[in-house]
């Protein structure tokens, strides 16, 4: 089936989030303004005669060491407390910003990280389209390089993982993918025959310039079902079996070699075939991996903490 809906990813530059002057920046201005108001530094006085002349010039070399000393001690505290990497973690369908807080707040000491809430969340239900997702994140990696940070990493499970290889195919900015227990496979739901009626309508509407007119469909959980309602547009974008949501195509379609761990559960529907139809399709990197561990879908993050923060130290060295 042809794709009918434009990928667009574009952020324009007044929209990014601009980050205001952290507690150090602040510093450094003050101290920067302290010491460009002190007496005699825009303006050299006359030099007075005798003792007293030579007391002032002292008591000014003294504050500028002063001042110098100062900058530099508050440069060295926050170089110190600057974490090497910081890490975006994206939840999974049907999920939130906090879905993986029990994971995240074990994640290697090496790294910061931020929970983000996408379109799939349970509050949202695909209210922006696939493309404007990947946007969203976009943003995220763009303001923690913007914060300092050297090296910044994507995690995701199920379909933050599905999210994290479309990024991919997109953009070449992080140094690293956590692919925990990949999820969403509209190529399986498609050949199932399931919403085969509302991609055709969605097509359609999308073809028409309607792309923004609602749609009913039925979402797949592991297991569970749900229907729901979405403009055509974003329904299209997220269920098109050629799509974004395609984790073989989008593997195949990386920009660059990046290190990926990717970890599946014995227990996981997509066990049997993952390896082989998402690890293996991605360029080879001599920092990837492939992990199995004994989980489910759902409990694959919690159950796989100690090899990711093991593969995270080794990545960092």
């Amino acid at each position: 089936m042809p794709c009918a809906y434009d990928n667009k990813f574009v952020i324009n530059e007044q929209e990014k989030i601009v980050l205001q002057k952290d507690s150090l920046e602040a510093g450094l201005d003050l101290l920067k303004l302290w010491f460009d108001s002190a007496p005699g530094h825009q303006e050299t006085p006359k030099p007075p005669s005798g003792g007293f002349f030579i007391a002032r010039m002292l008591m000014f070399s003294m504050k500028k060491f002063l001042l110098f000393f100062m900058l530099s001690l508050v440069m060295n505290l926050a170089i110190a407390g600057q974490k090497d990497c910081a890490i975006v973690v994206m939840h999974g369908k049907w999920g939130n910003a906090s879905s993986l807080g029990f994971f995240s707040s074990r994640l290697t000491d090496l790294c910061d990280y931020k929970e983000i809430e996408l379109p799939w969340s349970k509050n949202r239900l695909y209210d922006k389209p696939y493309p404007d997702a990947i946007n969203e994140i976009h943003l995220q990696v763009n303001n923690f390089k913007v914060a300092g940070y050297k090296r910044v990493l994507l995690a995701g499970h199920s379909f933050g993982a599905n999210a994290a290889l479309a990024y991919l195919t997109i953009f070449d900015d992080v140094d690293g993918v956590i692919l925990l227990a990949p999820g969403h496979t509209p190529k399986y739901m498609f050949n199932q025959q399931m919403n085969l009626s509302t991609l055709e309508q969605a097509q359609d509407l999308i073809k028409s310039g309607k792309g923004v007119e609602k749609v009913n469909f039925v979402d797949f959980n592991q297991g569970r079902s749900e229907s729901l309602r979405a403009s055509a547009e974003s329904f299209y974008s997220y269920f098109d079996p050629e799509g974004l949501g395609n984790m073989s195509r989008s593997a195949k379609s990386i920009k660059k070699s990046v290190p990926l761990l990717m970890v599946v559960g014995t227990k996981d529907p997509l066990f049997p075939n993952a390896e082989q139809n998402i690890y293996m399709m991605a360029p080879k990197n001599p920092y990837s991996k492939y992990m199995v561990v004994e989980a489910d879908h759902g409990s694959t993050p919690n159950l796989s903490i100690n090899q990711v923060n093991d593969w995270i130290g080794a990545l960092l060295r």
